[in-house]
């Protein structure tokens, strides 16, 4: 059962927040203008370090992996609100009618990459801890914001927090990918696989004396595309996925017959569907003959790709499904900020999308929650974007969540 915040109290943090509008979304707005794609966030990290000193945080620093922190308080109790500052790439130059990281605004919002997935937490976050210990709504809490690399590799950035640096297991996270302004709870996982066929070279002219890597893989294509209604199910997180999402093949020259190709698959897994058993599903799609033959197998990935500090956390590309309990203390007190904050009434719901949460709450079990502005469904696309008014009224939650755990 959450705490009941006092009135008094809410109108405090709304009036307070309302007299930041504009450093708030200036700050969110220059975050964005910072390009931080592929983990190279040394620079928007820096602007967030200045944000978070200007205001007081009692630490302020950046970890081995080049993650920035920011930490108010030493209590027993510790929370992480969590926000991954890195983006993919902007893809097609010509496909952006502005520029990509400046943005435009209209009609109050902000089309900018990573507005929406997922800048957009940060300031509140930043503003909405010191904003709480300003009001005496941290005793006995210790707070970090964790602004983080991403994309590459999910929780990978709270993996090294929880086991390098800082070495910090906290008793609660906030995740502040977009949930446009709900409380989400859970998600599907994931396997990151390949499938590797191996030919045989030969001229094309004389394609005959080659063995078509390419051609091997097309019956395993094939079923991978028809396999996706015989997948796993579950009434929250909803039915697994499979998705072939790239392929290379290894030829001698345009006029050769590829002597090896590489599928790479997507597999978001859902309750009651194992790592083992998804790489087993693709493997069994394998024909007998090439099976007997040994010229296609089926390999989980791996990530050992350095930072840009040289930091290696070498890890399996798997990434657990998760969900919290809809009743579990953390829900509950979120739910109780959004009726305290006004927002309208809406059940917990779920990502569509992995996060951080699959290690917070998918490999180390520790509770996760998300809240944050903007709309998963505009992430990695040219329409990636949030409204200023609600990147500012996420400050609120933020401020009040704390004391209501």
């Amino acid at each position: 059962m959450s705490k009941d915040p006092s009135q008094t109290t809410v109108t405090e943090i709304q009036r307070r927040v309302a007299a930041q509008w504009e450093p708030i979304s200036t700050f969110f707005r220059e975050l964005c203008a910072i390009p931080s794609i592929a983990g190279q966030i040394e620079a928007v990290g820096k602007r967030m370090a200045q944000e978070m000193e200007s205001l007081g945080y009692d630490e302020v620093r950046f970890d081995k992996m080049g993650n920035i922190m920011g930490r108010i308080g030493s209590g027993p109790r510790v929370i992480v609100y969590d926000t991954h500052i890195d983006t993919v790439g902007i893809a097609d130059p010509d496909a952006w009618k502005w520029d990509p990281f400046q943005g435009k605004i209209e009609d109050g919002v902000l089309f900018a990459r990573g507005a929406g997935d997922e800048k957009g937490s940060a300031p509140g976050m930043v503003y909405g801890l010191a904003l709480a210990r300003d009001l005496g709504l941290l005793d006995g809490f210790t707070c970090y914001v964790f602004g983080n690399m991403e994309e590459d590799c999910d929780g990978i950035a709270p993996n090294t927090f929880v086991e390098i640096d800082p070495q910090v297991r906290p008793d609660f996270v906030v995740n502040g990918e977009p949930t446009r302004m709900k409380v989400y709870r859970g998600h599907k996982g994931r396997v990151e696989m390949k499938v590797v066929a191996k030919g045989r070279s030969a001229h094309a002219a004389s394609n005959h004396l080659g063995d078509n890597a390419i051609y091997k893989l097309l019956p395993v294509i094939a079923a991978i595309r028809d396999m996706e209604p015989q997948l796993g199910d579950d009434p929250f997180l909803g039915h697994g996925k499979i998705t072939v999402s790239d392929i290379r093949a290894q030829t001698a020259s345009l006029n050769a017959v590829p002597d090896e190709a590489t599928i790479f698959i997507d597999r978001r897994v859902t309750f009651g569907e194992s790592r083992d058993e998804a790489i087993e599903q693709v493997r069994r799609l394998i024909p007998a003959a090439n099976q007997a033959a040994g010229d296609i197998k089926v390999d989980m990935l791996f990530y050992d790709i350095p930072s840009y500090t040289g930091f290696v956390f070498p890890v399996d590309k798997y990434y657990p499904a998760w969900a919290l309990d809809e009743n579990h203390a953390l829900v509950q007190a979120g739910q109780a900020a959004r009726t305290a904050l006004g927002l309208p009434a809406a059940p917990t719901g779920k990502w569509d999308f992995s996060t951080n949460g699959t290690y917070w709450m998918g490999k180390a079990n520790i509770p996760s929650i998300g809240f944050g502005p903007g709309d998963e469904t505009t992430a990695h696309t040219v329409n990636d974007s949030n409204r200023l008014d609600d990147v500012v009224k996420a400050t609120e939650f933020y401020a009040l969540l704390p004391a209501l755990l």
